[in-house]
């Protein structure tokens, strides 16, 4: 028995042995490597499809490693293992200079990229670039590589290290006392690397004898190839290099980044994050297509909210006093014998141009009324965006949050409103009630639904119109640009500048007439049967 259990124990140290060596062996199989860095789980989606660009070029002998802090979660961690990337954690390395951005905070930690000795040679790319053709050449750079931005200052998102002990000991014992020009790694890194802007260009193209004859340079150039900036895109919409030899593009936009779905309608650029975003396999369940489980859930309720809110106050106005086919009938009947609409103008001190409303009932509209109106209404339609682009998820995919965008906003833009039309209309009614009463032009605001039959409706169908239309210039507005094929972001912005001021103005003389027409129908109130109600939204 005894010797038949040592040579179990012996198969298993063996089996262990092996097993350890396979995992070292897959957690770096290269000596180099990748290199990106993760703060938190907002950068999350950026990695991962840095990650798929870079498989996706042929970069498949390289490891991937991001540098992950302690913000990170543990499913954050899971998730990048599972597409691939080696997770290393890493401890915050502390900003020193006081005066700095917000969102700069622990970028000193990238600093750590030189002092990954286990690799020959690292290719670092900021979360938010994505390689759109190989840089494998890239690893033929000598010490250190980066991009030259704004003339003179080297850009950090795209940079090639030759990882030592000795330089990274020597830039801890600088980074107190080097000026930071933005209050950041990049700041330092310039510092540091005086003279940068008259390194050599890298030439990857070169013969190996050539570079062998040549003294190794402490820096090398980047072309704009290797770190092509979304910024100087915006302002010339074109790329500053052939586009079919672009290798890394860079979307350097401050806080806005491809991740947030309103950015695609901005920037084409962002068409291209989103096409290898859309590509993602499913790493873990629900992953795919760069899909956060967490908020599909979110995603269904945003969705059937506003949709349930608008059926209730529905119910609420209409279908407590009548059903929906008498009120799909009233509907039929004020289009067949109306026709087309006619709008006429209206304001708080003249009367109506069709005398819809008597002179007395004019006379009674408060001066004021027609600006508090339309200052509510744009007062509600700017805290109803302000509030949906606070509640769409930012990582959803761009047609989703348009739609969640534009649903959220009419809705809540019809509740706020539409509470403001229904307290005037209550405040008409308690004028009526202080002052008395005055006889009202039968039909004025009320519409038989068949000869003969005496019932009486309140639903303003040219409220319908004008929501109508607020819709419409509020969706073509922005769409302006995509419906002639303008890609420049000035002259897209500029463009849907003339298309809000069309919506504005039809917004300002639809709030005023709404406003006093709402008003003066409180004023007749007596002639309306109290069996009716005001319809909510209308």
């Amino acid at each position: 028995m005894k010797p038949s259990k040592s040579r179990l124990w012996l198969v298993l140290s063996i089996l262990l042995a092996l097993s350890h060596h396979a995992i070292c062996a897959r957690r770096s199989s290269s000596d180099e490597a990748y290199v990106t860095l993760l703060y938190g789980d907002e950068f999350l989606l950026g990695v991962r499809v840095l990650g798929k660009s870079i498989r996706d070029t042929g970069s498949v002998t390289k490891d991937m490693v991001v540098l992950v802090s302690d913000g990170v979660s543990d499913y954050a961690k899971k998730l990048l293992e599972a597409d691939g990337w080696l997770v290393e954690p890493i401890s915050l390395l502390a900003n020193p200079n006081q005066v700095r951005p917000k969102r700069f905070w622990g970028v000193y930690t990238k600093l750590k990229i030189f002092n990954m000795t286990k690799y020959k040679k690292v290719v670092y790319l900021d979360a938010d670039t994505i390689v759109v053709k190989s840089i494998e050449d890239l690893f033929q750079c000598r010490k250190f590589c980066a991009n030259l931005k704004h003339s003179e200052r080297l850009n950090s998102g795209v940079m090639v290290v030759e990882p030592s002990q000795v330089v990274f000991n020597d830039m801890m014992s600088k980074v107190k006392t080097l000026h930071s020009y933005t209050g950041g790694d990049q700041g330092f890194l310039n510092s540091y690397y005086t003279g940068f802007a008259n390194a050599h260009l890298f030439e990857p193209d070169l013969k190996k004898e050539v570079l062998d004859s040549r003294p190794v340079p402490e820096m090398e150039r980047l072309s704009t190839l290797y770190n092509a900036d979304v910024g100087l895109y915006m302002l010339a919409n074109k790329w500053m290099v052939d586009e079919k030899e672009l290798r890394v593009i860079h979307y350097t936009l401050g806080p806005l980044k491809p991740w947030d779905w309103w950015t695609s309608w901005l920037l084409k650029p962002v068409d291209v994050w989103q096409n290898v975003r859309e590509k993602l396999e499913e790493s873990l369940p629900g992953t795919g297509g760069g899909r956060n489980p967490n908020n599909e859930l979110l995603v269904k309720l945003l969705f059937l909210l506003p949709v349930f809110a608008l059926l209730f106050c529905y119910y609420w106005s209409f279908l407590q006093t009548r059903s929906l086919c008498n009120h799909i009938r009233h509907l039929y009947y004020k289009f067949r014998s109306r026709g087309a609409l006619a709008y006429s103008s209206v304001s708080s001190s003249t009367v109506d141009s069709n005398h819809q409303y008597s002179n007395g009932a004019q006379s009674k509209v408060p001066v004021f009324l027609g600006g508090l109106s339309v200052f509510i209404c744009f007062a509600a339609a700017v805290a109803s965006l302000a509030l949906a682009l606070a509640i769409v998820p930012r990582q959803v995919m761009p047609w989703t949050g348009l739609f969640l965008m534009y649903e959220w906003t009419f809705t809540l833009f019809f509740l706020l409103f539409g509470s403001y039309l229904h307290l005037i209309y209550k405040w008409g009614i308690m004028k009526a009630n202080r002052v008395g009463s005055f006889a009202s032009r039968p039909g004025s605001c009320d519409y038989d639904l068949q000869k003969g039959h005496g019932q009486k409706v309140s639903c303003d169908i040219d409220t319908c119109y004008y929501g109508l239309g607020m819709i419409f210039l509020a969706i073509a507005a922005p769409s302006l640009p995509c419906f002639f094929g303008i890609t420049a972001l000035f002259l897209r912005l500029g463009l849907m500048f003339l298309g809000g001021l069309v919506l504005a103005s039809f917004m300002t003389y639809a709030s005023e007439h709404l406003g006093i027409r709402f008003f003066l129908r409180g004023l007749e109130k007596k002639d309306i049967p109290r069996t009716n109600r005001m319809c909510f939204l209308c």
